[in-house]
């Protein structure tokens, strides 16, 4: 039974998975977006997520204690600057893990691992769409297009079958 047991090894030392963690959470951080297995992305995530919670309040302590962490001050600058601007105002879970396929090597299974709010594809924020958003209800039904089609093309059945008739 592994009651307790919420740390992923990694199949590495203490010393190596810190490294290796901090090395994934310093390249999300200036990427945005990367590549791994998903068993690191997973771990990466639990790391950099508590990071994250810190950055949105801007001290002293919480800068020492991210710096702690990441150990690299172009990253901790990025993280509270651009990346605690835009998820300010949400509560938590600021990355999300996507399977992208199995890797052709040795077959592992690989993520893609990403911030949520830097992705215009899924947050709808392009700049396209901005002002536009439609709301969406789970009402049955025909939309006004589809009967207005519906009775043209019913008078014009009529109108044909009218038509049949006096020929007769």
């Amino acid at each position: 039974m592994r009651h307790g047991k919420k740390v992923n090894h990694l199949g590495r030392k203490s010393a190596h998975r810190k490294a290796l963690l901090k090395n994934l959470a310093n390249a999300l951080i200036e990427h945005k977006r990367i590549n791994t297995t998903v068993a690191k992305a997973k771990a990466l995530r639990r790391y950099i997520e508590p990071l994250v919670t810190k950055a949105k309040d801007n001290t002293m302590h919480n800068r020492r204690v991210v710096f702690s962490y990441l150990q690299n001050k172009y990253a901790v600058t990025e993280l509270f600057t651009e990346v605690a601007r835009r998820v300010g105002e949400r509560p938590g879970g600021y990355v999300r893990v996507l399977k992208t396929g199995f890797r052709k090597g040795d077959g592992a299974e690989m993520a893609m691992i990403e911030f949520v709010d830097f992705n215009e594809i899924y947050s709808g924020k392009s700049s396209g769409t901005e002002g536009k958003k439609k709301k969406r209800r789970r009402r049955g039904g025909k939309n006004k297009s589809s009967d207005t089609a519906a009775a043209v093309a019913s008078t014009a059945v009529a109108e044909k079958i009218d038509d049949v008739k006096e020929e007769e």
